[in-house]
C-alpha cells in the first residue's frame, strides 16, 4: 500500500532520530542519505516489508515522507543518520568494481576491512585499470561527484601501443569525437615513448563509460596499462596496492570543496529533488 505525503501519518509518535535530510523525500532516498544502503538496496529492503512509518509497514519505496517527523524503523530499529565517510582504495588489476559479479569474479569489496560501514564506490574502474577509487555513505557526494554536469578532474598515467606523434596529443588536448559525442578538452603530458610504447599523464573532467581507453583508440593506438592518480584534490600517493584508508578530515573538506565549486548551477532539478 501506499501512504499519502507525511502529514497523513500520525504525528502521535515522536521521531527518536532525527535524519538531516532536508525535507520531504522518498522512503528509499532517505534510507540512502542516511548511509544505511544504497538506493537499490533500499528498495529492496523497503518492498520486503521491513521498513515502518508511524507503525505502519510500508512496501512502496516512492512513498513521500517527512524524515524529521515521521518516525522511520528498519528491522525494528530506529533509523539514525550515520556519520559520513569517504575511504580511498588503491585498487589492483583483475577487481571488478561491484559487490556482486554474475560471473563469480574477485569483487574490490574483498580489498575492503568487514568491520566497515556500507560504503559505495563512487564510479567505476574497470577490471583492467588499477589506482585510486573511493567509496563513500554519503550519496549526495558520490551522485556530485559523478553526474555529467561535474568537471571534476580526474588523473591517469596511461601507457600507450605504438609511438603517439604530437598531432595525436593534440587531438587528445581539443577534444576527440566518441560515439556518444565529443569530449571535453584533456590536458596531456607525455612522460615517456619509444618506437613501442608512449606514456603519458591524462586529465579530464568527464567519467564516461571507458573514456580514457575509447579517446586513445579515436587517435590511432590502444591502452596497454592505466592507473588513476588523482580524484580531484585526493590523490592516491604511496598508499600501497590492494589497502584502504579513510580519508582525513582535510582531504574530505577539500573534496567537498573541489566538488561544490565544479558543479553546473545551470542543472535542472529532477523530480527526485522536488516534492510532488
Amino acid at each position: 500500500m501506499t501512504y499519502p505525503a507525511s502529514r497523513s501519518f500520525s504525528r502521535q509518535h515522536p521521531y527518536p532520530a532525527r535524519v538531516a535530510t532536508g525535507g520531504r523525500k522518498t522512503l528509499d532516498r532517505v534510507l540512502s542519505r542516511a548511509g544505511l544502503c544504497s538506493r537499490t538496496e533500499a528498495q529492496a529492503t523497503i518492498a520486503a516489508g521491513r521498513v515502518q512509518v508511524n507503525g505502519h509497514i510500508v512496501r512502496d519505496p516512492e512513498t513521500w515522507i517527512d524524515p524529521v517527523r515521521d518516525k522511520v524503523l528498519c528491522d525494528g530499529a530506529a533509523l539514525r543518520a550515520r556519520r559520513k565517510e569517504v575511504w580511498m582504495l588503491h585498487k589492483p588489476v583483475g577487481y571488478v568494481t561491484t559487490a556482486r559479479d554474475e560471473l563469480d569474479r574477485t569483487t574490490v569489496y574483498a580489498l575492503l576491512g568487514k568491520d566497515l560501514p556500507w560504503l559505495a564506490p563512487v564510479g567505476r574502474l574497470d577490471v583492467d585499470t588499477s589506482g585510486l577509487l573511493l567509496f563513500t555513505n554519503d550519496s549526495d557526494l558520490a551522485n556530485a561527484i559523478t553526474e555529467p554536469g561535474s568537471k571534476l578532474s580526474k588523473t591517469y598515467e596511461v601507457r600507450c601501443q605504438g609511438a603517439l606523434a604530437d598531432a595525436a596529443l593534440t587531438r587528445l588536448r581539443t577534444g576527440v569525437v566518441l560515439d556518444d559525442g565529443p569530449t571535453r578538452p584533456a590536458r596531456v603530458e607525455r612522460l615517456a615513448g619509444d618506437d613501442a610504447t608512449t606514456t603519458l599523464r591524462l586529465v579530464i573532467t568527464e567519467g564516461r563509460n571507458r573514456q580514457v581507453r575509447r579517446m586513445v583508440q579515436a587517435v590511432g593506438s590502444a591502452v596497454l596499462t592505466l592507473h588513476r592518480l588523482r580524484i580531484g584534490p585526493i590523490e592516491l600517493g604511496d598508499l600501497p596496492t590492494a589497502t584502504s584508508r579513510a580519508l582525513t578530515a582535510d582531504e574530505h573538506h577539500a573534496l567537498r570543496a573541489a566538488v561544490s565549486a565544479g558543479r553546473d548551477p545551470r542543472r535542472p532539478r529532477t523530480s527526485r529533488d522536488r516534492a510532488p
